[in-house]
């Protein structure tokens, strides 16, 4: 059963809407690195998908790392002579500079500006900006406004807290009949910026909603995560787990019009960076597939020299390439209901190929077996069918996958392996040596768990 059934047009008409607004509950919420923001959040995706959160306190030690201190804020605000908020974090949480120290000051224009952020170029958006592992203090506002702002003295205010508590992540774990695993992560840290990246939280907690109803290969692991720091604390606390991912999507951008983008794993040739590439010369959108560097997001920790995970990148406007990013205009009119769904639909698409590839071989491979007899071969197929089983009994000698039959044929996946589960049933085609052991293993270990169920 193909993994993107039911997620067609057709049976979900309005699957893009639905995602849309799961995003638009979650755009208010004020999230950093720590605190009750991020908190808030995985409680409102634990509503939808089965969600363990994990503390971890401050003061931590993780590789290189420190697990920072929690911060969470209340209000802020800078104020004119009258009483007059000028700049007001109850109407845009971007306004304050993520984790600033709590203040409560008078001050004159000459002084406050030196903590003021703009963004001259786009004189009426309001940028993003954070001080994480520095402490500091400063808010954000329309270049605009900050050119209307009158000489005088201001109440500055921010009325947050910088404190011992922890870091929290969450994580859903889907089992399959096998132990291996595919990861999927995003970073849920971010305040109210739709497409980096509650367009990766939504796109996730969608996609694990979708595959909780399927029979699976692989064990799927998604993890919510803070950006950089939580990365690197879920694999210091996890590098028995991590060492069972054979594949792995950081999700991230991938709500907006722009078309896709795929940045490979460090290896470069990993199952799943040849899987998403078919997938994206197939999705009928513009594609590109990119080459792996060590900047980016949290596939640069997965695959970070210690671990090299086969943990690629999806998203479609490459972050930082759009001017919208970090900024206030990365808002809900920016990411579009179609985009949500059909972003949805590449991953299920991209999963599906990491679930069905194994190799076969050809249990007749002295000359092309006689089709016509079995009706494979007839009129009532249509010739990329007939050439598909063709490609698939010529290349099954147990050294090719589907998925290397598909590249080389130009042929779309789906019908490849159509083509080989059809040909298995006429008794042409067995599974290849090292993938039947898997398999057997597999349906072992689901007959122990479907016994203990019982």
């Amino acid at each position: 059963m193909s993994l993107f059934n039911g997620l067609e047009e057709a049976a979900r008409p309005n699957l893009g809407q639905e995602m849309h607004d799961f995003a638009a509950s979650l755009f208010p919420i004020c999230r950093s690195i720590t605190g009750k923001g991020i908190r808030e959040t995985l409680a409102r995706i634990e509503t939808r998908i089965p969600l363990d959160a994990y503390d971890v306190p401050s003061g931590t030690k993780v590789f290189d790392w420190t697990v920072p201190k929690e911060w969470n804020i209340r209000d802020a605000y800078i104020a004119d002579v009258g009483g007059r908020r000028v700049v007001d974090f109850q109407k845009c949480n971007l306004h304050v500079l993520n984790y600033s120290v709590p203040i409560d000051e008078r001050m004159p224009l000459d002084r406050l500006k030196a903590h003021l952020f703009t963004l001259p170029e786009y004189p009426d958006w309001i940028p993003y900006r954070t001080s994480y592992y520095k402490e500091d203090w400063g808010f954000c506002l329309a270049h605009r406004q900050m050119t209307q702002l009158k000489d005088g003295e201001y109440q500055v205010r921010i009325d947050s807290t910088l404190e011992d508590g922890c870091l929290t992540y969450g994580e859903c774990f889907l089992p399959g009949r096998s132990g291996d695993e595919i990861l999927i992560s995003c970073h849920a840290c971010h305040p109210s910026l739709a497409n980096d990246n509650l367009s990766g939280v939504t796109v996730a907690t969608f996609l694990a909603k979708h595959l909780a109803g399927h029979d699976l290969r692989y064990s799927y692991r998604f993890l919510f995560i803070p950006g950089t720091i939580g990365a690197i604390t879920w694999l210091a606390r996890n590098r028995e787990t991590a060492g069972r991912i054979r594949h792995g999507l950081v999700l991230t951008c991938i709500g907006d019009a722009g078309g896709f983008h795929y940045k490979k794993s460090r290896r470069g040739n990993a199952e799943i960076d040849r899987a998403a590439a078919h997938v994206l010369r197939h999705c009928g959108e513009p594609a590109k597939v990119l080459e792996f560097s060590p900047y980016g997001y949290d596939e640069r920790q997965y695959c970070s020299p210690g671990f090299n995970l086969p943990v690629g990148c999806l998203m479609r406007s490459v972050w930082g390439s759009f001017p919208e990013y970090h900024t206030s205009a990365d808002n809900l009119d920016f990411i579009k209901p179609s985009s949500l769904a059909n972003s949805l639909r590449v991953c299920a698409t991209i999963l599906d190929v990491l679930e069905n590839n194994q190799s076969y071989q050809n249990t007749l491979p002295y000359g092309e077996p006689q089709l016509g007899r079995r009706g494979l071969y007839g009129s009532e197929a249509g010739g990329e069918e007939i050439m598909a089983r063709l490609w698939v009994l010529n290349l099954s000698d147990g050294q090719h996958s589907l998925l290397d039959i598909a590249d080389q044929s130009g042929i779309v996946f789906s019908r490849i392996h159509a083509a080989a589960e059809l040909l298995c049933q006429k008794g042409l085609l067995s599974v290849a040596g090292e993938d039947r052991v898997k398999t057997k293993m597999q349906d072992a270990a689901r007959h122990k768990t479907n016994s203990q169920n019982q």
